[in-house]
């Protein structure tokens, strides 16, 4: 902890500062963190402060709480859920191939629900957004169409624990959007892709809706990655 915070927004530096020693392993899982008082003073902020970022790491499950007794970091890999995503900062090749691999299968299966389970008005809506992202101008609109066309296949798809894993993921990508532009690079080859699962959902043909996606989103794994 080698500079004092800025006054603003202080429990959220706290909170950031002790994601960041935790999340890169300079405090190990099973270690025991300063006291809130010693932190309190190495960070040159209030107690108050500190507790309350000690709750937020509490809920994201990275340090166990126990009054009137040590805080223990967590091995976050085992005891994180999906909201630990948004917090991680940044991306090594591993876990963006961890990512785009299981959004791929999500998104597949999630294609073959939604061609069995889809209405009228979703149906429609999947090829008006397949057709917003042909007509892009720029990456930035092609990714909110892609979170557009992705989210609603998801909720064609009828699964509420699908809906609630792109909720995690979205706190995630929407606020580094620019940092997954690779999904929509080409998209003069992607767009005909979006319109072929739109396409197969919209007949029901769960088995073609699966083999589209399974394409575009596989096309679009190997670009993310290979851009890392």
């Amino acid at each position: 902890m080698e500079s004092p915070l800025p006054r603003s927004s202080v429990p959220d530096a706290v909170f950031e500062r002790l994601r960041e020693a935790i999340l890169a392993g300079r405090y190990a899982p099973g270690e025991c963190l300063p006291t809130q008082r010693a932190l309190a003073a190495d960070l040159r902020v209030n107690i108050a402060s500190v507790r309350e970022a000690l709750g937020r790491l509490e809920q994201l499950r990275l340090i166990d709480v126990r009054h009137g007794d040590a805080t223990r970091v967590l091995d976050w890999r085992r005891s994180g859920g999906l909201e630990a995503l948004a917090v991680i900062g940044s991306m090594d090749a591993q876990l963006a191939g961890d990512l785009f691999e299981a959004r791929r299968l999500l998104l597949g299966e999630a294609a073959r629900l939604a061609a069995g389970r889809r209405t009228d008005e979703q149906a429609a809506e999947l090829e008006e957004l397949a057709g917003a992202l042909t007509a892009a101008p720029d990456d930035g609109s092609a990714l909110l169409a892609d979170w557009a066309f992705m989210s609603a296949l998801v909720a064609a798809a009828g699964n509420l624990v699908f809906q609630l894993v792109m909720n995690s993921v979205r706190e995630l990508y929407l606020p580094h959007a620019g940092a997954f532009a690779a999904l929509v690079s080409d998209r003069e080859n992607l767009a005909p892709m979006y319109l072929a699962v739109a396409e197969a959902v919209g007949v029901h043909n769960a088995e073609r809706a699966v083999e589209q996606m399974d394409r575009l989103a596989g096309a679009q794994e190997a670009r993310m990655v290979k851009g890392l």
